[in-house]
């Protein structure tokens, strides 16, 4: 009797074993968040392999709607409204189909975030459709891949890539505009953000003036603070006030020597042989 209690616990067990078994998926899922302006894009998708299969044919049939990965439907989330092909897209979750073919592919946003099959597709549910040319690699890509290249505050590229073909999806966003009217809002405030909005216009192509003004504003108030004293160094070298650039320079690196910062000290060096050449 014992015997055959133990067999049977012996079974449970291995029958509850089994049913917990975990292999790797086929075409696993990645998810990929990007920062991107002042918010973010997040894509998921799952990555099938060629696994020696013909595209356009057996796989991504030419001129079909694809889901654009495998498994569930591939969908983008904007956190923030952005620009597709003339269209603009707002903040929202959204479908990512296309349509391949060997020269072009038809990349589609819709609104409609669950279609796994050509049958469920609904044209009427696009929010816009972009035809990108191909682009054939040297090297071939086995397992799809989706990713976000070339990004810059109001701009980034989602690049597809598979077997020898990839294409590519511009992505742009009117980010100034709505920094600029956040500076604004800011500057009205107990404690305006001085540095911060001083460095968006240095970087930005803006007044050089009012962004010296202001850094003259944030190193009064952290005196200590070698990162600020450096950018208002840089600031002061591109309005040609090169002697209190070196002035700023000298200050940034010695405070940032002291707080033992050593890219900080380099980027003073580098900065101070470019205003005594």
């Amino acid at each position: 009797m014992k015997r055959l209690f133990f067999s049977a616990v012996a079974a449970f067990i291995l029958i509850s074993s089994n049913a917990q078994l975990k292999t790797p998926a086929p075409s696993p899922t990645q998810t990929v968040k990007q920062d991107f302006g002042i918010s973010s894009i997040e894509l998921s998708y799952s990555r099938p392999g060629i696994k020696k299969r013909k595209m356009y044919s057996d796989i991504a049939p030419a001129g079909e709607v694809w889901r654009t990965g495998a498994n569930n439907a591939t969908t983008l989330t904007f956190g923030d409204e952005v620009m597709i092909g003339g269209t603009r897209v707002p903040a929202g979750k959204y479908g990512l189909l296309s349509i391949p073919n060997k020269k072009e592919w038809t990349l589609i946003i819709s609104k409609q975030t669950n279609v796994t099959s050509p049958a469920a597709y609904k044209q009427e549910s696009d929010v816009v459709r972009v035809n990108v040319p191909v682009t054939k690699t040297k090297s071939s890509v086995e397992t799809f891949t989706i990713a976000f290249n070339n990004v810059s505050p109001s701009s980034c590229e989602l690049q597809l890539s598979w077997g020898n073909s990839a294409v590519t999806l511009p992505i742009t966003t009117d980010v100034d505009s709505r920094i600029m009217a956040s500076i604004d809002a800011a500057m009205k405030t107990d404690k305006p953000p001085y540095g911060q909005a001083a460095q968006y216009y240095m970087d930005n192509g803006k007044d050089l003036n009012q962004a010296l003004a202001w850094y003259n504003k944030a190193v009064e108030q952290q005196p200590d603070a070698y990162w600020l004293q450096h950018q208002w160094a840089n600031c002061l070298a591109k309005l040609g006030k090169k002697q209190e650039a070196i002035s700023a320079a000298q200050r940034s690196k010695e405070l940032a020597s002291k707080a033992k910062n050593e890219d900080y000290v380099r980027m003073n060096d580098k900065l101070l042989a470019e205003l005594r050449k």
